[in-house]
C-alpha cells in the first residue's frame, strides 16, 4: 500500500503550530473529513500549553475553496446537511474560543467557507495575489454562514457588497476592509506571518488568553457591560503572577519571565 498524504498537517517549532490544509487538488474544500481533522487538531492545541500562537496555512493553488460542493451534492437529508454547517460552525467558533491567537496565512483565494475560515481568525496575511469571495449567491446558496465571520470582520456595507455580488475583491481592498492585517508581496508572506507570530508567542501565555477571550466576550455586550466585564478581567488579570513578573521586569528594566499563570 502506498502512503496516503494526509489532509490537514501540524508542524510545532518554537511555540507556533502551524496547521496546513493539505487537500491542493480540491482547492482545499472544507469535506466533513478535513473539517474533523481541523476540530481534533483544535481541541489538542487548546489544551497544550507548549503552543503559544496557531498558524493557518494551507498547500496548493488555493487556500480555501469552502465547502467541498460534491460532497455536499451526495447528501439527501436536511439531517445531513445540517450536521455539515453544524461541524463547520463548531470549527470556526473553535479558532475564536481557542486559548492561542490563530494567524491566517493566505497565499491564494479564499472563496465562501475559506473566507468564513479567514475572517474567524484572529490575524490574517494576505500575499497580493490572494483574493476573497463569497459567490454562494451565484449558485443560489447564499453565504449565510461566512457571512456571520466576515459581518463581524468587515463593516456593514462591505460584507454585503461580497455577498450580494458574489464578486472576489483583491488583497489590497480586504486590507482596506480590515478582512486582513497586511497585504504583502508572496516572497515577504512567510516573513510577516513569522514576525507577529514570534512577537505574540514571546508574550505571557496567561495574558494572551485572558486578553483574548475578554475581546470577543465584550463585543457581544453593551457599553455598560462590556466595561463591567472588562474591569473584573482587568482585576483578575492584575492579581496574576505573570503580571507581577511583567510589572517588576518593566520597572528593573529586564526581561520578563513567564510563567503562564
Amino acid at each position: 500500500m502506498s502512503e496516503v498524504e494526509p489532509i490537514l498537517i501540524r508542524q510545532d517549532k518554537a511555540g507556533v503550530a502551524t496547521l496546513t490544509l493539505n487537500r491542493p487538488a480540491a482547492r482545499n474544500a472544507l469535506s466533513v473529513a478535513l473539517m474533523t481533522e481541523l476540530e481534533r487538531a483544535l481541541d489538542a492545541i487548546a489544551a497544550d500549553p507548549s503552543v503559544k500562537v496557531v498558524v493557518l496555512a494551507a498547500n496548493g493553488p488555493a487556500f480555501c475553496a469552502g465547502h467541498d460542493l460534491k460532497e455536499m451534492r451526495s447528501l439527501t437529508t436536511a439531517q445531513q446537511v445540517s450536521a455539515v454547517f453544524d461541524l463547520c460552525s463548531r470549527v470556526m467558533k473553535g479558532i475564536v474560543r481557542l486559548p492561542q491567537p490563530v494567524i491566517a496565512r493566505v497565499h491564494a483565494m479564499a472563496t465562501a467557507a475559506g473566507c468564513q475560515l479567514v475572517a474567524s481568525c484572529d490575524l490574517a496575511y494576505a500575499a497580493h495575489t490572494a483574493k476573497f469571495a463569497t459567490p454562494g449567491v451565484n449558485i443560489g446558496l447564499f453565504c449565510s454562514t461566512p457571512m456571520v465571520a466576515l459581518s463581524r470582520a468587515v463593516g456593514r456595507k462591505q460584507a454585503m457588497e461580497m455577498l450580494l455580488s458574489g464578486v472576489p475583491v483583491d488583497a489590497a481592498t480586504a486590507e482596506g476592509w480590515g478582512l486582513v492585517n497586511r497585504a504583502v508581496a508572496p516572497e515577504a508572506l512567510d516573513g510577516a506571518v513569522a514576525e507577529m507570530a514570534g512577537l505574540i508567542a514571546a508574550k505571557s501565555s496567561y495574558t494572551v488568553k485572558v486578553g483574548k477571550e475578554a475581546f470577543y466576550r465584550q463585543l457581544e455586550m453593551g457599553l455598560d457591560d462590556a466595561y463591567a466585564h472588562a474591569s473584573r478581567v482587568m482585576t483578575e488579570n492584575m492579581l496574576a503572577q505573570d503580571a507581577a513578573e511583567g510589572i517588576d521586569a518593566f520597572l528593573d528594566k529586564r526581561p520578563p519571565v513567564w510563567r503562564g499563570c
